[in-house]
């Protein structure tokens, strides 16, 4: 299972690198301060590819690290200021409130990623919610936003083009 979930992150991570308003650039390219504020928060993880989001006139920078086993995205300002963290977990590791609102939601899906996502405010990290990825049992595959208490934010069906 975690060899499943491992390839389905990396296949999500390429994918959501190549997003629309997002440029692949790089890791040499990033500034300065992002590169140093990535080294510092996660002095043993792999830098292994990188992107720039543009949305109006806001930047920030995605960067894809592998430390160990793990898989995580960390989205920082220019000036490297870390706002968001995604880390990929065991499904296994999800709170027993999500994995039972999932279950009466969509029984019989199997579930294909598992993130943490972790907002980051002035330097403190609290857990924001769950992003899961399962194929319900009509196939359709659906990317749900879901708090660690069950309640369910938000539910994407995502189309053929966006899983490859």
């Amino acid at each position: 299972m975690r060899a499943l979930i491992g390839c389905v992150a990396t296949v999500v991570l390429a994918v959501g690198v190549s997003r629309a308003g997002e440029e692949k650039i790089a890791l040499d390219k990033l500034p300065k301060a992002v590169t140093a504020a990535v080294k510092k928060r996660f002095p043993k993880a792999e830098m292994v590819e990188a992107a720039k989001e543009t949305e109006g006139d806001k930047t920030e920078y995605e960067v894809s690290l592998k430390d160990g086993t793990t898989k995580m995205d960390v989205m920082l300002s220019p000036d490297g200021k870390i706002t968001l963290i995604e880390k990929v977990i065991d499904d296994k590791n999800l709170p027993k409130a999500v994995t039972a609102a999932l279950a009466a939601k969509y029984p019989k899906a199997t579930t294909k990623l598992a993130e943490e996502v972790v907002k980051v405010v002035d330097g403190k990290e609290t857990l924001d919610f769950y992003e899961v990825i399962l194929v319900a049992a009509d196939k359709k595959t659906y990317e749900v936003q879901i708090t660690a208490d069950g309640t369910i934010k938000q539910t994407e069906e995502k189309k053929d083009e966006e899983k490859k």
